[in-house]
């Protein structure tokens, strides 16, 4: 025989549809550099269409994915960026959490908008020379 209360059932947010919904369900204390992690991509990668994909926003170009980005409780990451981009920046990398394309950001530090930029370019040469 059960005692206490029913427990109720879990109810799990929707998952965003667009990127302004991903930054909207974020805590408050997140929003500010998603927001900039966001422009930082656009600025760099102004033909770039975003979306969602896998719950995180992303950017693609021509068809092909540039990045994704996502923030945890401890960081934020940029995804997608492909190892040979990760290891020709890798002097600039030594002090980021890095694995296969993954570089994270601490989220106690303010995040490095000019190595951003010039990793996303890194990408977008990729994809220019496949294209």
């Amino acid at each position: 025989m059960a005692t206490g209360t029913p427990k109720k059932p879990v109810v799990k947010a929707a998952p965003p549809r667009t990127v302004d919904d991903y930054l909207a369900g974020a805590p408050k204390g997140k929003r500010a550099a998603l927001r900039m992690l966001r422009q930082t991509i656009k600025a760099a990668a102004p033909k770039a269409t975003e979306g969602i994909s896998y719950g995180m926003p992303t950017f693609k170009l021509m068809g092909e994915r540039l990045v994704y980005f996502a923030y945890w409780k401890d960081h934020y990451a940029l995804y997608g960026i492909g190892r040979s981009v990760v290891e020709a920046h890798v002097a600039e990398l030594k002090a980021y959490q890095q694995s296969k394309g993954t570089i994270q950001f601490p989220a106690d530090q303010p995040l490095p908008k000019r190595l951003i930029t010039r990793v996303v370019k890194a990408r977008l040469a990729e994809i220019d020379k496949t294209g």
